[in-house]
Parts: structure tokens; C-alpha cells; sequence
């Protein structure tokens, strides 16, 4: 796969996560009761967009094919699976947020490990 698809994915993701981020700040006020659910979706749509820009630096990584999957993944499963558990109240759905903050960690390591800087930043 060609490193630059990455951002591509991550302005996609970045555009999602403000939406995602507006809507629960605006559409979910009157939906959603429970404070701690309005938390956990702001809680989702800041580490979406966290990871998004950390998708838009992939392409500069020379681990680019570990560390945009696992990024990318990790974000679905973590903001994804928290999105779904507001918005259903299905609570079990919050057992695969941990698998995706798994994934983003290891996205993260990859990508500062696999760091390609120009000689003068070093």
C-alpha cells in the first residue's frame, strides 16, 4: 500500500471527528440523560481526533504498515465502540474500547519508533 493513503484516511477521520464532536455537543444534549455518557462521547471524539492527525504523520514513519493499521483500527474500535455504546446504551459494547486503546498505543509506539527526521531535527 502506498504510504501517502494515509492522508487521505487521516483528513477523513480528522473531518469525522469534528462532526462526531459537534454532534454530541449539539444533537446528543437532548438524547442522551446520563452525564457520564455525554462524557464517554467526548472522550471518543477527542481521541479520534488525536488520531486522526497522528494518521496524517504516518506516511513520514518507516514503520508506515504497522503503524497506520494499528492507528487506524485502534481508532475505530476505541471512539467507534464508545459512539455505538451512547448511542444504543448497550454498555457491553464498552468491553472492546480497551482492545482499540491497545491498538492505538502500539500505533503510537510504532510511529515515533519508525520516526524518519531530516538530519537537522535530530
Amino acid at each position: 500500500m502506498n504510504p501517502s493513503i494515509w492522508f487521505s484516511i487521516g483528513g477523513l477521520s480528522g473531518a469525522a471527528a469534528i462532526g462526531f464532536g459537534a454532534f454530541g455537543g449539539h444533537g446528543l444534549q437532548n438524547r442522551v440523560k446520563e452525564a457520564k455518557m455525554l462524557e464517554n462521547w467526548k472522550t471518543a471524539s477527542y481521541y479520534h481526533l488525536i488520531n486522526s492527525v497522528a494518521l496524517l504523520l504516518v506516511p513520514f514513519s518507516k514503520y508506515h504498515h504497522i503503524a497506520g493499521p494499528l492507528l487506524a483500527s485502534g481508532t475505530l474500535l476505541f471512539s467507534g465502540s464508545l459512539y455505538a455504546m451512547v448511542l444504543t446504551d448497550n454498555r457491553k459494547l464498552g468491553m472492546i474500547t480497551p482492545i482499540g486503546g491497545l491498538a492505538m498505543m502500539g500505533g503510537w509506539a510504532a510511529l515515533g519508533l519508525g520516526a524518519r527526521l531530516p538530519p537537522s531535527f535530530v
